[in-house]
């Protein structure tokens, strides 16, 4: 009787594609290895525009809140949900749209800055990452180029100051707020000149001026 030889190949060639086999995995493990570094490295930059982009959205709403509130003492909001709704006048004003997310941290649990006796003058995201953002940021926040950590990026009303240690505090705002923008913010970023981008004119939640150059 005669045994049929199941194998397809000679053992030296099964050995030879063996060894190309694990090659192959090899350098598509080295691959996935480059690979990686580079998308955290692109998704952290994304998150840095957002978090410029929705930082000044809270600061022109605080500085529209102090500028709006009546009587001789001007004040500035208590909590972050009066920029939804200011009660403080007979006719009600939104300053914002929405309580956005710090991107960095993907919560609505800002870092708050505050004035005693005054109210809420601006907010900073919590996270302690090294941003890698360091040039061409507005004059406004030219000073985010020395920051250690995004905690030093502080979105703040110029007439408000930043404060000190005792008048920053964190609170979570009440829930049903919505979440931040889907819209992709990762462009290009090429000095504007002439006039500032962050103007204090210009309304909430108009286009993004950080949509530029990352580095």
């Amino acid at each position: 009787m005669v045994r049929k030889n199941h194998a397809s190949y000679p053992c030296g060639e099964q050995g030879y594609i063996y060894l190309w086999t694990l090659f192959a995995v090899a350098l598509a493990g080295v691959g996935l290895a480059g690979v990686g570094p580079m998308w955290q490295i692109e998704s952290q930059r994304e998150k840095e525009m957002e978090l410029l982009h929705v930082g000044d959205q809270f600061r022109r709403a605080i500085e529209s809140y102090y500028l709006n509130s009546s009587g001789k003492a001007k004040r500035y909001p208590e909590s972050l949900e009066q920029l939804l709704e200011d009660r403080s006048s007979l006719i009600a004003k939104r300053h914002l749209r929405k309580i956005f997310l710090d991107p960095m941290t993907n919560s609505h649990d800002w870092g708050l800055i505050e004035q005693a006796g005054s109210g809420i003058t601006g907010i900073y995201s919590k996270s302690d990452k090294i941003p890698l953002k360091r040039t061409n940021f507005p004059e406004h926040y030219s000073t985010f180029s020395e920051a250690k950590s995004y905690q030093d990026w502080k979105f703040v009303h110029a007439g408000g100051g930043t404060g000190g240690t005792d008048s920053q505090r964190s609170k979570t705002p009440k829930s049903g707020v919505q979440s931040a923008p889907s819209t992709n913010p990762f462009a290009s970023d090429k000095a504007t000149s002439g006039s500032n981008p962050l103007s204090p004119s210009q309304p909430a939640d108009s286009t993004n001026p950080f949509t530029q150059n990352p580095q």
